[in-house]
């Protein structure tokens, strides 16, 4: 992850974020995105490693 892009976020910011995203998406559904973004990593990850062993 780029830490330039977050470096100027703080401790009482990223708490004001994580709050954020439980109002917006709620705590239930929190597991269920994380497992979704965990796969799309996963799948990416996969396929660059494909596509950097064909060359």
């Amino acid at each position: 992850m780029n830490t330039l892009m977050l470096a100027w976020l703080q401790g009482w910011e990223i708490l004001v974020l994580v709050l954020l995203v439980l109002l917006l998406f709620g705590a239930k559904k929190l597991p269920e995105l994380a497992r979704g973004l965990g796969q799309g990593i996963k799948e990416f990850k996969k396929s660059t490693k494909e596509d950097s062993d064909k060359v």
